[in-house]
């Protein structure tokens, strides 16, 4: 057999080899999430969210969302999952994280919309951690923390899925399941009858820019570059208003540091 023959069946491997590895990390832009309450599908805005999406199929293509749990829930606000897997039994194992992902904060947290929860101060502090926004979140995260990479949505009914998460009742099991929504819980360490554990999440689309192809038309984060705010100094007067309005403010303050997606280091 001569050397040619050898480097041409070398040469064949090689390609081969590549071409099985761009197959397992295509730029996929659907996803199935399959949950124990209903599965539900997600529209990957890979073409204006790259780096995001990159990020996020590494951890579906390596099935480290098997048996992940959402972990958080704020009725009217989010829910929130990626950071934790359940094995046989309680406490939960946190989900292996790679490099943090750059922020990519083009779109705006509207209702429906998927995003990357992250550390506070720290916009490119993202890894395995998402959420969903339950409502127009818009003016609370858009500007909130150099603002938050929106990077699909839910398509179809899959809303309907995640509204019975939303509805589930919440249990204090300790930081960071301060907020833990659970099924049919009545005590003591909860089991796989009571998570809402994601069983998998895997691609039914690798068609590059099925956002655009769908129609969907994401809303631009317009609030990411606009200047803050203007408050009015506090009024002083014989009422008490000047006092009223500092309250205001700090409730204000206290409110939108209440709701914040956070990975499981913040606190």
């Amino acid at each position: 057999m001569t050397i040619t023959h050898h480097l041409r069946g070398f040469t064949l491997a090689v390609l081969l080899a590549i071409t099985t590895t761009n197959a397992k990390t295509a730029c996929a832009t659907v996803v199935e999430f399959q949950t124990v309450m209903g599965n539900f599908e997600v529209n990957l805005y890979d073409n204006a969210t790259p780096a995001t999406v990159a990020n996020f199929l590494e951890y579906v293509n390596n099935g480290d969302y098997t048996n992940a749990i959402f972990h958080r829930s704020v009725p009217g606000f989010i829910v929130q999952g990626g950071g934790f897997n359940f094995g046989m039994a309680w406490p939960v194992a946190s989900i292996p994280t790679r490099p943090a992902v750059q922020n990519e904060p083009e779109f705006s947290s509207l209702r429906g919309t998927i995003a990357m929860a992250k550390l506070g101060g720290d916009p490119d502090s993202a890894t395995s951690q998402f959420f969903f926004n339950l409502a127009d979140n818009s003016t609370i995260l858009d500007a909130q923390n150099g603002g938050f990479t929106v990077f699909g949505e839910v398509v179809g009914n899959g809303m309907s899925v995640i509204n019975q998460m939303e509805a589930l009742a919440r249990f204090p099991l300790g930081a960071p399941f301060d907020e833990i929504p659970l099924r049919n819980f009545t005590g003591g360490d909860p089991d796989a009858s009571n998570l809402v554990l994601i069983s998998a999440i895997i691609v039914t689309d690798t068609t590059v820019d099925s956002a655009g192809l769908a129609g969907l038309n994401p809303t631009p984060n317009t609030l990411i570059n606009a200047p803050p705010p203007v408050v009015p100094p506090p009024v002083s007067s014989s009422s008490g208003g000047g006092s009223l309005g500092i309250l205001a403010i700090l409730g204000l303050l206290i409110l939108n540091l209440v709701r914040r997606p956070r990975s499981a280091g913040q606190r």
